[in-house]
């Protein structure tokens, strides 16, 4: 019985080209070499959004899942990359591709960990595999709706591993047991237009705009907390639109991103951010409109049995302990930790998003030996 290659497998996701929203061939892919061995593949696609839904094993089982994602940012100008896009062309053992590390190769890891071993040594329990479409994109029908299906189809998942990337420099150094909130606030302040010279004439949006952002950034929101590093708002646009030097605007724009520890919720954070702007506006006499959009509140898993394993895992294919982080961006673990705990365990991240991506090979086999090696202790 031949292992399933998991570099081979990750250049095969990355000649897919599912650029969100497409599938790209993918799933398609994902779904014959499961189906080959054993798994039952169902396509959960919705509003356009595909997604699959893989189990191995009986309902009701303790059961493993993982997570992760298939789709893949633009890749902006083709003359700025080097190496085809969706070409994995492999130098000196690195492979080049949108995807080849954020993430097709975590995914092609734990695929090829849950195929070899149900075949190798069949579990007493259950495996499953979410992957989606929509990681990359709006996240509303990506493992959102892979959540809601298996909720309406007696599905369940005891704990769950992500594979995003999760080490900075080198492999091994880091897992993610939690990720920090992310909220996004859009002010507009409604003032009069007017001749910069007759001032009286006009109600300048400008400096109530102004006095709202210097305080919303100069604020401390906390000082960390146990698991969490303290909470960052940073002002990403101010905008007027105004190109005349002789002209007071009538409105004025700005947008600010708050990335959030478990001392606060999104709503608590929402209620800070429109007691402030309503008091700019008393305060100048203007009108300051606001809207917010939470991605995900914070969340922690605690350290426990689950992480152990992992960071064991970890230690018998890399040598290191790997670092508790909570660090990044968000994830779908935002999501799965309303269904079950959830840990993130993957690959170096430098080089996501970027023109010629890259990863590793070495890291690739090494990323599957510790899925394989996690496997094998969570059904010992």
């Amino acid at each position: 019985m031949s292992d399933t290659c998991p570099v081979q497998l990750t250049a095969d996701l990355i000649r897919c080209p599912s650029v969100t929203p497409e599938e790209g061939g993918a799933l398609v892919l994902l779904a014959d070499l499961l189906e080959g061995a054993g798994f039952e593949c169902t396509r959960v696609d919705r509003n356009g959004t595909p997604n699959l839904f893989a189990r191995w094993g009986a309902k009701g089982a303790r059961t493993l899942g993982f997570n992760g994602h298939t789709d893949v940012v633009p890749i902006g100008d083709r003359a700025d990359w080097k190496h085809d896009p969706f070409g994995a062309e492999s130098v000196d053992g690195i492979m080049f591709g949108r995807g080849a590390c954020d993430m097709k190769s975590g995914v092609a890891a734990f695929a090829a960990a849950a195929v070899d071993f149900v075949k190798s040594s069949p579990p007493d329990g259950a495996i499953v595999l979410t992957i989606t479409g929509d990681e990359e994109g709006p996240a509303h029908d990506g493992t959102v709706a892979l959540l809601d299906w298996m909720d309406s189809h007696g599905e369940a998942m005891t704990d769950c591993l992500v594979g995003e990337p999760t080490c900075p420099n080198e492999m091994g150094e880091m897992i993610k047991i939690g990720r920090r909130g992310s909220l996004t606030a859009k002010f507009t302040v409604i003032g009069q237009q007017g001749h910069v010279a007759y001032p009286h004439r006009a109600k300048t949006p400008m400096s109530p705009m102004v006095r709202l952002m210097d305080r919303l950034a100069s604020h401390t929101l906390d000082e960390g907390t146990d698991h969490f590093d303290p909470s960052t708002l940073q002002i990403t646009t101010i905008d007027t639109g105004n190109a005349a030097t002789n002209v007071i605007p009538n409105q004025v724009k700005a947008t600010v991103n708050i990335r959030f520890n478990d001392a606060h919720t999104g709503d608590s954070l929402i209620a800070w951010l429109r007691s402030e702007a309503d008091r700019v506006a008393s305060e100048f006499g203007v009108e300051v409109q606001m809207s917010t959009n939470i991605s995900g509140d914070s969340f922690v898993t605690q350290p426990g049995p689950f992480s152990a394993m992992i960071v064991d895992a970890v230690k018998a294919v890399t040598g290191r302990v790997p670092e508790l982080s909570t660090s990044g961006g968000t994830s779908d673990a935002r999501f799965i930790k309303n269904h079950c705990p959830v840990v993130e365990c993957g690959l170096v991240g430098q080089s996501m998003h970027r023109v010629d991506e890259f990863v590793v090979e070495d890291h690739i086999r090494q990323l599957k030996d510790i899925y394989s090696r996690i496997l094998k202790d969570y059904f010992a």
